[in-house]
């Protein structure tokens, strides 16, 4: 009696299926992003370079505690109230010579915005999504003060002319010119925020 041969088992459309349950687990995944910031780090520090002397008027303190309070100027503070405080503080013009700043000039405030620094104080125990929130602020109202002014300047909000730098070809004239006016707006708000470890 002859042997049957066993019969083969078609494996062509196994690959097919795989091939399809790869596919389906890409689409249905859903991927968590990072959150962050472009933030460029400081140089290292010179023992030998004294740094500046920044009168308390000219520096606006925020701490923010291990159970993520914030205080600002040793007040307690909302964060949704953080970004108006912040504004008022480099907007404050307190000696009078700012020509386009239109601040209360109080004495207790900055006295330009080219002298006012922000220093930032966070514990090690404050969580990253405050840190970030706390940031946000800082930054809109350095944006909001900044697109106040390229309106008045060139008619167009500074984060616009930003993006036109971004996008505009290197090399090209409309480089420079985007360059130009954001320069020129940087430099009537310059962002000087520092950061350090809170004091207990």
């Amino acid at each position: 009696m002859a042997k049957r041969a066993a019969p083969e088992v078609n494996a062509g459309s196994m690959a097919d299926i795989a091939f399809l349950l790869l596919i389906f687990f890409l689409v249905t995944t859903t991927i968590e992003s990072d959150t962050g910031m472009n933030r460029k780090l400081p140089p290292k520090f010179d023992d030998r370079i004294k740094p500046p002397i920044i009168k308390q008027k000219n520096l606006f303190t925020v701490v923010v505690s291990k159970d993520n309070q914030l205080l600002v100027e040793e007040e307690p503070l909302e964060l949704k109230d953080l970004r108006e405080a912040t504004i008022a503080f480099l907007d404050n013009n307190g000696d009078g010579k700012c020509a386009y700043c239109k601040g209360k000039k109080l004495e207790e405030l900055s006295a330009h915005p080219n002298k006012a620094v922000i220093s930032v104080q966070n514990s090690r125990e404050t969580n990253y999504a405050s840190y970030i929130a706390i940031q946000n602020e800082l930054i809109a109202a350095y944006n909001f003060l900044r697109n106040r002014e390229a309106q008045r300047l060139f008619g167009e909000s500074y984060l616009s002319i930003n993006q036109k730098w971004k996008d505009a070809e290197d090399g090209s004239p409309e480089k420079e010119e985007f360059e130009k006016k954001r320069d020129e707006i940087k430099k009537l708000y310059p962002e000087k925020i520092s950061e350090s470890e809170a004091k207990e």
